[in-house]
């Protein structure tokens, strides 16, 4: 059942086009190629099984937790509609 201007399942599409947009920009960060032996910033030993299961990996756990940390996310456009969301 939609809601005011919206067609039927135009909501569900919107949360759909989202879900999609997030999977697009988290497949787009990920390393690839053969991944370094050492951290490219402290220089640490990366462990052989880090690097197996993250293939193209250049940072230790210590530095791939502070850089995703210091990152924010792109808000995107407003898919909403709403004119009060848009003027917040």
């Amino acid at each position: 059942m939609a809601g005011g201007w919206t067609r039927d399942g135009g909501v569900q599409d919107q949360i759909d086009a989202s879900v999609e947009d997030a999977v697009k920009l988290a497949r787009s960060r990920l390393p690839e190629g053969e991944g370094s032996t050492h951290c490219k910033e402290c220089d640490f030993v990366i462990p052989e099984a880090r690097r197996k299961a993250i293939p193209g990996v250049r940072l230790c756990v210590n530095c791939q937790a502070e850089l995703e940390k210091r990152q924010t996310t792109p808000t995107g456009f407003n898919r909403r509609g709403s004119k009060d969301s848009q003027l917040k």
